[in-house]
Formats: C-alpha cells, sequence, structure tokens
C-alpha cells in the first residue's frame, strides 16, 4: 500500500512539472496607458513586433512542453530518473505571459484609438461556416 501511495505521489508531482503549453498560459496584466498615446501606424508597428515576439515565444514554450511530456511519459512508463528531465514552466513562460498581456494593452489602445487592431486567438475555435 506505502509503495502505490508513493508511486501515485510521484507521479502527480512529475505532472506538476512539466512546462504549460502555451495556450494555457493566461496574459500578465499590462497597462494600456503604455500605449494608448500612440499613433495607429505606431500601433500598428508595436503590433506586429509583439506577435512576432509573441510567436517564437509561444514556440519555444510549445517545445518545453512537449520534451516535459516525453521526459514524464518515458519516467512512468520506462526509466524512471527521467522525471528529473522536467524543466516545468521558466522564464519562457513568463515571457509569453507577458506578450499576451502586451497583445491585449495594444488591442484596448487601439480600440480606444479607432485603429482596427484585433489579434487572432489560435486557441479559438473557427465560426461555423454558413450554408
Amino acid at each position: 500500500m506505502k509503495i502505490k501511495l508513493v508511486t501515485v505521489l510521484s507521479l502527480a508531482a512529475a505532472l506538476s512539472s512539466c512546462a504549460s503549453k502555451p495556450s494555457d498560459i493566461e496574459a500578465a496584466y499590462v497597462s494600456p496607458a503604455l500605449y494608448e498615446s500612440l499613433s495607429c501606424d505606431r500601433l500598428r508597428e508595436e503590433a506586429t513586433a509583439v506577435s512576432a515576439r509573441a510567436i517564437a515565444a509561444s514556440g519555444a514554450q510549445q517545445k518545453k512542453a512537449d520534451n516535459d511530456a516525453v521526459a514524464v511519459g518515458v519516467g512512468v512508463v520506462i526509466f524512471w530518473p527521467a522525471l528529473f528531465f522536467a524543466k516545468g514552466d521558466g522564464a519562457t513562460a513568463a515571457e509569453v505571459s507577458r506578450l499576451k498581456g502586451e497583445m491585449k494593452a495594444i488591442e484596448s489602445a487601439s480600440l480606444k484609438n479607432n485603429c482596427g487592431i484585433r489579434f487572432e486567438d489560435p486557441t479559438a475555435k473557427p465560426a461555423p461556416k454558413k450554408a
């Protein structure tokens, strides 16, 4: 019974140390006031730059999440020391969160300035097609 409990607790600890998928990371708060004084052209430039950085950071975070999932899978099924290779969230996850926050702030400033800038939510389901 004790061995079963230790195994379950070890598995839970290993799974909790896995890196999050980018879609599961919440946006950090970034004040829209930082962007509200910018012109629409300048907001578009910022939106493009932030979007490019967010794509790169999300790709790096997804790679971490995938690597951690493999390490946990190998550790649980074959070789338990592989569980030590699961790194969890770190600076990349924090960057994804911050960039998501910047994107929200830019959208908010764009709305206030009537610039029409909107970021696409990659986790959103596509709208059903009309017949």
